[in-house]
């Protein structure tokens, strides 16, 4: 396959791959890239470097605006797998109803089994059958701000590709992380705006020390300052996420599917009003 006849018209790289463990990671969260792409890594080859080595998957509910939805441009990149409620899923998910938070603990089963997020609005928390979505290990993220234009600089409400890589690199699979972020203009921000506690939250062994982590920081900031606007904001505005020269242009994408989980909750509802 591709990429094996390819090492002898490529000069090879003068810096090693094969450094120290989270040598990328620190790169990625040491220096600013705003008005950079993420890098890619000129020894792969095209199939290589466009595939996620973990495997991701996401419930979704239908509950934000299909075309900014982060998951589902994942999905139609093929990165992502979408499941169905039905679905059962045997790695860890990224769930509000999760007890344990993220950690290097985890490392293992998501490498096995994989990395599944569920797209809600916090705000309709209510209106999503958790009890329906089996899965084998839900997990919470610690503290981390949003860097996505429609939440740039709020704390917590990530988009799903926040999500997955903050979980990806706080695990220790950056790469992938890089992969994912690199998909969007604004994902070198993410980076950009938890640098430290992202670097904090990977250095730390089991979910317990990462709540350590998180609290201490929280309580020793106490004055949060606002995030500061990156490179991506224009007369003090956020840029308009509908507007037709977003650099996140959905060329050569595939056209949206009708979102299997948003019909068959509506269809419930609907089915127990009629037998009411």
């Amino acid at each position: 396959m591709g990429g094996h006849n390819n090492k002898s018209r490529r000069p090879r790289n003068s810096v090693s791959r094969r450094g120290k463990p989270g040598s990328k990671l620190e790169f990625q969260l040491d220096a600013d890239h705003e008005g950079e792409s993420l890098p890619t890594h000129q020894g792969e080859t095209s199939e290589e470097a466009h595939v996620p080595k973990i495997q991701l998957a996401m419930w979704d509910f239908g509950h934000c605006d299909v075309k900014r939805c982060t998951g589902r441009k994942l999905s139609r990149f093929g990165f992502l797998k979408e499941l169905r409620v039905t679905s059962g899923f045997g790695g860890i998910a990224l769930s509000p109803v999760g007890t344990q938070c993220i950690s290097k603990d985890d490392h293992l089963l998501i490498k096995r089994k994989g990395l599944a997020v569920v797209d809600c609005s916090w705000a309709r928390l209510n209106d999503v059958p958790f009890v329906k979505l089996r899965c084998a290990a839900p997990r919470l993220l610690p503290w981390l701000v949003a860097a996505n234009p429609v939440n740039y600089g709020r704390p917590c409400e990530l988009s799903c590709v926040e999500a997955l890589s903050a979980a990806l690199i706080i695990c220790g699979e950056e790469e992938t992380a890089n992969l994912i972020l690199g998909k969007f203009k604004w994902g070198h921000s993410f980076l950009s705006l938890n640098r430290d506690l992202l670097k904090a939250y990977s250095n730390c062994e089991n979910g317990s020390e990462i709540i350590s982590v998180q609290n201490e920081w929280l309580s020793s900031n106490s004055r949060i300052p606002k995030a500061t606007p990156c490179a991506d904001v224009i007369d003090g505005k956020l840029p308009n996420c509908n507007d037709g020269s977003d650099v996140d242009s959905e060329d050569g994408l595939p056209p949206l599917e009708r979102n299997l989980n948003h019909l068959t909750v509506e269809d419930s509802d609907e089915s127990n009003e009629e037998s009411e």
